[in-house]
C-alpha cells in the first residue's frame, strides 16, 4: 500500500512539472522511481509514462515539428538505445544507481549552467546529441538533456523547441520501450499511474498561469538534482 501511494505521488509530481514547464518528468521522476522500483523497472516505467505524456503534448503542436531536422536525432538514438539496455541488464544494482544518479546529476548541472558546446551544432551535433540521448534514455530514463543542450547551442526559440522535443520524446521512448520491455506492474498500479498522469496534467496546466516559468524550471532542476545525488548516495552505500 505504501509503495503504491509513493508510486502515485512520484508520477503525479513528474506529470505536474512536465505540464507546468514543458520539461522535467524524467529528471524529477526517474531517481525516485529507481529508488522505489529498482533501476530496471524504474527506467522502463519512466520510458512508458514519458512517452505517453509526449504523445499527448505533441497533439497540439505537431505542425511545428521539423521532420528533416529530427532525422539525425532519431536515427542516432535508435543506434545507441540497445547499448543502454545492455548496460542496464549487466551492471549490479549499486553500480546502476551510481551510473543513473551520476547521469541525472551531470545532465541537470549542464542544463542549469547552459553550457555553450560548439560541437553540438549542425548535423554532426544533432547526431552526437541523439546518440547520447538514446543511450541515456534506455540506460537511465533521461534522454532529454542532450537535446536541450543542442537546442540551446542552435539558438532555437521555445516555440521551436517544445514540439520538436515532444516528437523526439515520443520516438526515443518508443525505441527504449521496444528495447527494455514494459514494467511488470499490477493492474491496480497501472490504474494508479494512469490516474496520476491525468491529474498531474490538470494540476500542471492549472499552475502554469500562476507560477513564473523561470522559477518553476529552477524548482524542477533542484528536485532532479536532489534525486540524482540521492541515487548516487544509495549506490555508494550498497557497494
Amino acid at each position: 500500500m505504501i509503495a503504491d501511494v509513493l508510486l502515485t505521488g512520484i508520477v503525479l509530481l513528474g506529470s505536474s512539472v512536465q505540464w507546468l514547464t514543458g520539461m522535467g518528468f524524467a529528471l524529477v521522476a526517474v531517481p525516485a522511481l529507481v529508488l522505489l522500483l529498482g533501476p530496471a523497472e524504474g527506467v522502463v516505467l519512466a520510458n512508458c509514462t514519458a512517452g505517453v505524456i509526449c504523445c499527448v503534448g505533441l497533439a497540439g503542436g505537431w505542425r511545428l515539428v521539423r521532420p528533416r531536422a529530427m532525422v539525425p536525432f532519431c536515427g542516432a538514438a535508435a543506434c545507441t538505445v540497445p547499448a543502454g539496455t545492455w548496460m542496464t541488464h549487466r551492471l549490479p544494482e549499486p553500480w546502476l544507481l551510481l551510473v543513473m544518479g551520476g547521469l541525472v546529476t551531470v545532465a541537470v548541472l549542464l542544463v542549469m549552467r547552459g553550457f555553450a558546446v560548439p560541437a553540438l551544432r549542425g548535423t554532426r551535433g544533432a547526431v552526437a546529441a541523439g546518440a547520447a540521448g538514446g543511450f541515456m534514455n534506455s540506460a537511465a530514463g533521461v534522454g532529454g538533456p542532450p537535446f536541450s543542450l543542442y537546442a540551446l547551442n542552435a539558438g532555437w526559440t521555445v516555440r521551436e523547441f517544445v514540439p520538436n522535443a515532444m516528437f523526439y520524446g515520443v520516438i526515443v521512448n518508443a525505441f527504449s520501450v521496444a528495447s527494455n520491455g514494459v514494467p511488470g506492474l499490477s493492474g491496480t498500479q497501472w490504474v494508479l499511474v494512469s490516474a496520476a498522469m491525468g491529474a498531474g496534467g490538470l494540476i500542471g496546466r492549472g499552475l502554469a498561469s500562476r507560477i513564473p516559468e523561470k522559477r518553476a524550471r529552477v524548482l524542477v532542476l533542484l528536485l532532479a538534482l536532489t534525486g540524482g545525488i540521492t541515487a548516487v548516495g544509495k549506490g555508494l552505500w550498497g557497494l
